[in-house]
């Protein structure tokens, strides 16, 4: 009876560390950088679809003529822009989807990031 019990409890530790893995991709590649310039309302380049993969580093410069707030939904990341300064924001692209990257006061859209 103690085998069995001892049997059972391996078992079960063994299908518990098999599934412990995360679903969180791991990548080793470059960080996906993207720049963007705002000027007298005209995004630059004109808003596309950017794609990066499941837990790559994205860093996105943004450069305005006009104060404003920058953001990516989904991620709640934002930053602050201020004519003439590159602002950035930095982040895991941990999540798959696509997602609209935008300013706040002027509603441009930038470009949709997509994660996959």
């Amino acid at each position: 009876m103690k085998s069995l019990m001892v049997l059972l409890v391996c078992a079960v530790l063994s299908v518990t560390a098999c599934g412990a893995a995360s679903d969180a991709a791991t990548f080793s590649g470059p960080a996906k950088e993207i720049a963007v310039t705002i000027a007298n309302g005209t995004v630059t380049p004109p808003p596309a679809r950017v794609e990066v993969a499941k837990g790559q580093q994205v860093k996105i410069s943004v450069t305005s003529d006009v104060a404003d707030e920058a953001h990516v939904h989904g991620f709640d990341k934002s930053a602050s822009l201020q004519p003439g300064t590159v602002a950035t924001i930095e982040f895991v692209a941990d999540q798959d989807g696509l997602f609209e990257v935008e300013t706040h006061e002027s509603e441009l859209q930038l470009f949709q990031l997509v994660v996959q």
